[in-house]
């Protein structure tokens, strides 16, 4: 397969498109009250009296409330026992109220008044004036201060034993959001395959891509995506100037949407014309050392212990050793639900162990520096007899899509 020639133009390719969320159900208010409780009996096991969570994902996943965080503290305290209290300032109250999906007292500040006092005196009358509150670890440092500074008797920790401890395993209603999410982008990606040309622009493959979202009905303004071509793919995340596609350059195309918060995060790497002997022997080593990730991810395996899997093969290739390049630089996987990026992590240092339920992208990319990079990313999530992909993983540099 050449990828590329021949190929339909973006309009034909963006007509072939259709929505894909027909069967897409959003997550119920029952979920997001589950989800409390569990966070409530968390909270309990650790002594922990309250759990603050500020706008972002964190509030989302427990509230159903979509709001971002801004210099102005907006958030929600659940407490370890009885309903929620939201935080916000007063001229947002009824607007917050429409994004709300569990219903809670909200308590409003004025512009000239502190919003760090009002938290504590909604702790005070929930009798918890002193004890242990956990902050959601997004909540600004600003914020954390300002509640601190008015009360010294608060003994303070990060939530993520709350957070993570909820968010980490996913339901199967999660990961059926997750895989339409990563079925929607590898749909795209096989479009953008076919309509690359030489002198096209990463900046018109990125709208390409953004309009191709659109078009399988992923939220608006939810996409994301990397477009790099030859040398420019050995930098993981770009460069400040990125070049036109040539022929036989590595295209390397990292894009995702969303699907009601939940992120899709898939990577290809592919030659526009015909491979050379080393592109093709790097491919085929990163091919492996995902699979190699993939296998070495069983329950109970610690997640750290997925990253040296892979990581050893590579050393067995003479790449890296470690997180040197030629190699592996960057961890190979992460955490993936409504942030893109979230725990656990497939790194060494991470010694959480796996469990049903937790999803992770497996993208272990070669570096080859001043030369290419290669990044194939799918991901996986955990069920009681292993690792299963969310998408299949490319066939072939010259068939990245089994064609």
């Amino acid at each position: 397969m050449t990828i590329g020639v021949g190929g339909s133009t973006a309009e034909i390719e963006l007509a072939k498109l259709t929505d894909m969320t027909a069967n897409v159900t959003a997550i119920t208010e029952s979920e997001y009250q589950q989800r409390i409780q569990k966070a409530q009996q968390i909270m309990k096991a650790h002594n922990i009296a309250a759990t603050y969570v500020n706008a972002g994902t964190n509030l989302y996943y427990f509230t159903g409330t979509k709001w971002y965080a801004s210099e102005r503290m907006v958030g929600a305290i659940i407490p370890s026992e009885g309903e929620i209290h939201y935080i916000a300032p007063y001229f947002e109250v009824n607007t917050l109220r429409q994004y709300m999906t569990i219903a809670g007292t909200i308590h409003g500040w004025q512009e000239h008044e502190s919003p760090y006092q009002l938290f504590n005196d909604v702790l005070a009358k929930l009798d918890i004036s002193e004890g242990h509150i956990a902050f959601d670890e997004s909540t600004a440092f600003f914020i954390v201060d300002g509640v601190t500074t008015l009360n010294k008797q608060l003994t303070i920790s990060d939530a993520k034993i709350v957070t993570a401890g909820c968010r980490t395993q996913k339901s199967d209603h999660e990961i059926a959001l997750l895989q339409q999410a990563k079925n929607m982008t590898l749909a795209v990606q096989k479009s953008v395959a076919r309509i690359l040309t030489p002198g096209i622009s990463t900046q018109e493959v990125e709208a390409f891509i953004n309009a191709a979202h659109k078009k399988v009905g992923a939220t608006a303004g939810s996409y994301f995506c990397i477009v790099l071509f030859g040398e420019d793919s050995s930098y993981p995340h770009g460069v400040k100037t990125p070049k036109t596609l040539e022929q036989n350059d590595i295209v390397l195309i990292d894009t995702g949407c969303q699907v009601e918060g939940y992120k899709s995060d898939i990577t290809r790497t592919y030659v526009y014309g015909e491979a050379n002997q080393k592109q093709r022997d790097m491919w085929n080593i990163e091919k492996q050392a995902q699979l190699a990730a993939f296998h070495a991810a069983q329950i109970g395996v610690a997640c750290g212990d997925v990253d040296v899997a892979a990581r050893e093969y590579l050393a067995s290739q003479n790449l890296g050793p470690d997180y040197q390049t030629p190699g592996c630089p960057h961890r190979t996987g992460h955490g993936v639900g409504l942030d893109i990026h979230e725990w656990p992590y497939l790194v060494r240092n991470d010694r959480t162990p796996l469990a049903k339920g937790m999803c992770f992208s497996n993208e272990p990319m070669l570096v080859i520096p001043f030369e290419f990079g290669v990044r194939l990313e799918d991901h996986f999530y955990m069920t009681e007899s292993g690792p299963k992909w969310f998408t299949e993983p490319s066939h072939s540099i010259d068939n990245p899509f089994g064609y």
